[in-house]
Formats: C-alpha cells, structure tokens, sequence
C-alpha cells in the first residue's frame, strides 16, 4: 500500500463489533514509521454497545477525502480505493518531475 501521499487517517470502531475488521486491518496495513513521515493517524474506539458504525477517513496531500463505512467495504475494497487514487498521484509525481 502507498502511503507517501495520505496525510491523514481517522478510524473510528468499536473493538467488540464484526463490522471494526476493515478499520482495525488497514491501520495494520500502516508501516511503523507513518507518524515520522508526516502522516497524522488518530484513532477511536467506541464503546461496546454504540449504534454507530465503524468509519475510516484517509486524507491525501491533494486535497482529497476519501470516507469509508467499514459495515459496507471490506479490507480488499478498501486498499484498493486507497491504492487507487495514491497510485494516480504516483503517477502525476512521476510525469511531474
């Protein structure tokens, strides 16, 4: 997974719940040293018996946000909208330089 370009991720899961598998997977996802390189990763846990459902937000260095509900995505899906859109701005560096 790309992550030179994110420079934000929020999750947001309850632990206990089924639906926290995406968010829970995809910060595992995160090389150790994504902190050091400018990326902010901010995460909350909800209590066990919250209705809300479990999100994750990634902000990229264009501007974008890309905002996922974890109950309707799964971990596939979801790295490979983030890879998509990293690997187009990979591509606008590379044409760029």
């Amino acid at each position: 997974m790309i992550t030179k370009f994110m420079t934000e991720v929020t999750a947001k899961f309850n632990p206990f719940s089924t639906c926290a598998k995406p968010a829970r997977l995809f910060l595992t996802f995160l090389p150790p040293d994504v902190r050091m390189n400018g990326t902010a990763v901010h995460t909350s846990l909800l209590p066990r018996n919250s209705p809300e459902s479990s999100s994750l937000k990634v902000k990229f260095k264009d501007g974008k946000e890309m905002d996922f509900n974890c109950s309707k995505i799964n971990i596939k899906g979801l790295v490979e909208e983030v890879d998509r859109h990293s690997r187009q701005l990979q591509k606008a560096a590379d044409l760029s330089e």
